[in-house]
């Protein structure tokens, strides 16, 4: 029991280093991915007793991880709903009174999405697939290379990127 309950933490250890990606793509805000990460860990032990052992941990974490912030997301949007008492009773959502547009953050997603679909094939999908998380020797089996070619199209993947979105270096 006692060996079964460390293998389970260090587990959800070792993969939770490679949730923030995905928690970031969710929130869009490093702090939020934090948090969102520290309640998906916390859940996951919370909830240890439904964790079916041969299950995929990783996907198991990661659909806890998209509950949490679908769940939060609903909850901030009935927070912003008032109520109108009057004859009428229109449900009016609150904001404020001027809109923040964040049409510069939309531009650079489009740009980064853009500058990593114009990558070869070849050096796009190792780079995508460790974006999205994966370790190099995973990308190394998935694709069936060798690690240090994995490891050689992730680099030029990032100088290719870096060379294409250079206009947004601080």
């Amino acid at each position: 029991m006692n060996a079964t309950l460390n293998n389970f933490q260090s587990t959800i250890i070792q993969v939770s280093t490679t949730m923030r990606p995905f928690a970031y793509s969710l929130t869009k805000d490093i702090d939020d991915a934090k948090d969102l990460v520290q309640e998906t860990v916390y859940k996951a032990f919370k909830y240890k007793d439904k964790f079916n052992e041969g299950t995929n941990m990783k996907a198991w974490l990661y659909t806890i991880m998209r509950n949490i912030f679908i769940n939060d997301y609903r909850k901030k949007i009935k927070q912003n709903t008032i109520t109108d008492t009057s004859e009428t009773n229109f449900l009016i959502n609150s904001s404020p009174l001027t809109a923040h547009n964040e049409g510069d953050k939309r531009l650079l997603m489009d740009d980064i999405t853009s500058a990593i679909a114009s990558l070869k094939e070849d050096i796009q999908i190792p780079f995508y697939m460790h974006y999205e998380g994966f370790k190099y020797h995973e990308i190394a089996e998935e694709l069936a290379l060798p690690l240090g070619t994995v490891k050689s199209r992730i680099f030029i993947a990032r100088k290719e990127l870096q060379d294409k979105l250079k206009m947004y270096a601080n």
